[in-house]
């Protein structure tokens, strides 16, 4: 018997180590001293204030209740205070944000909220999956945009062929920038504010790292450009910033337009962010500076200590200003992928190959300040051993 499929999902990208779990697994049981820095999410507390306000918050009967999409009206006020207070941006908190189940399920429903046959969505290659995901679900077509060295691991907003640029109807853009750690200048948001003007779509900034930055950088918004909320929604996260990524909590915010489409679609397919995560999520954001200086000042140890190691074990490395990787080119042409099995398999080290995240990451892996300084030494002498063998 055939059972029904939809040809949407056989578009979806694989994952090119789709074993690394079983892998993982089967070494720790063998007594490897496995070091894990694929993924991103790390290994850190969250903020005190959120847990105890999360304590106090499940005792509330009313917090088991539906919360819907408007959510809890405190969280969105949270967010507006803190868009005023990080970017200088005045929101509407009911207008102009909405509480989301984590920033990647936002991303991925606003494609299929906005999209359909034969439009097209200009995305980053390598980029996070729920872009190219979303895009696909909604039967568009994802344009993908290599990011590379010469461009500084931007999108180039020119040089589309006319048949593509007449049938652009999102550009997505994420900096600071995963996998790359690649940031980009206002001056940069002004052209794709235009740029999207231009083509008459929307322009989608995933801005999860935006609070994970060092050396003094402050990553602006893109609604910090003028007229940006004309075309522009952003997507934020407490997942990176305050060691929540289990949680499930972030917020879009920007054109009302697009806030009431993504919500109309959610109303759907969802009902709402556990209104004691949001309440946890408004103690998180009191101490949005205090708190998180702290943390990223722990991210820096580690991006220092492991930028060390990584060059004293041959590898070259930019010293990134923002985000939580490291994105490091496979010495001798290796493919990234057979790199980081043989990580895996010969020294324990769990990287992140960077075709997992499109061909445009060929070339490149990640490696996730995820483990304490010490272990991050110890991965970069057991990588280099990998380099070495070859």
């Amino acid at each position: 018997m055939s059972l029904p499929r939809s040809p949407r999902l056989d578009r979806l990208p694989g994952y090119p180590l789709a074993d690394v779990p079983r892998l993982r697994r089967e070494l720790r049981a063998a007594g490897v001293d496995v070091i894990d820095l694929g993924a991103g999410d790390a290994d850190l507390a969250p903020p005190p204030a959120a847990v105890a306000a999360l304590r106090e918050a499940v005792g509330d009967p009313a917090h088991s209740r539906y919360p819907f999409q408007l959510g809890l009206p405190a969280f969105r006020e949270a967010v507006a205070g803190f868009m005023a207070r990080r970017f200088g941006v005045e929101v509407d908190p009911f207008q102009e944000v909405l509480p989301l189940i984590g920033s990647k399920e936002g991303i991925a429903h606003l494609a299929q909220a906005l999209l359909g046959p034969g439009d097209v969505a200009v995305l980053p290659d390598p980029g996070y999956q729920a872009y190219r995901g979303g895009v696909i679900l909604a039967d568009a077509e994802p344009h993908l945009v290599p990011l590379r060295p010469e461009n500084e691991f931007r999108i180039p907003l020119d040089g589309f062929d006319p048949a593509t640029e007449s049938r652009i109807r999102m550009l997505v853009l994420n900096y600071p920038n995963n996998p790359t750690t690649a940031e980009a200048p206002l001056e940069y948001f002004e052209s794709a504010v235009e740029s999207c003007r231009r083509w008459g779509g929307a322009l989608v900034h995933d801005h999860a790292y935006s609070e994970v930055t060092f050396d003094g950088y402050r990553p602006p918004s893109v609604l910090q450009v003028e007229g940006a909320r004309d075309v522009a929604i952003e997507f934020h996260s407490l997942s990176k910033t305050f060691n929540m990524t289990g949680w499930r909590l972030g917020w879009a915010v920007g054109n009302a337009e697009l806030v009431a489409a993504l919500s109309r679609l959610k109303t759907f397919v969802d009902t709402g962010v556990f209104l004691a995560v949001q309440a946890a999520g408004v103690a998180a954001l009191a101490d949005d500076d205090g708190w998180v200086r702290g943390n990223v000042e722990i991210f820096r140890e580690r991006r220092d200590a492991a930028v060390e190691a990584f060059r004293e074990a041959g590898f070259e490395v930019r010293v990134p200003r923002a985000t939580m990787y490291l994105w490091i080119p496979v010495p001798g042409g290796e493919a990234s992928e057979a790199f980081a099995r043989r990580a895996l398999v010969d020294e324990g080290v769990v990287v992140l190959p960077g075709a997992a995240l499109g061909t445009g990451g060929e070339g490149f892996f990640r490696i996730a300040l995820t483990s304490p300084p010490e272990r991050l030494v110890d991965a970069a002498r057991r990588l280099g051993r990998v380099a070495a063998s070859r």
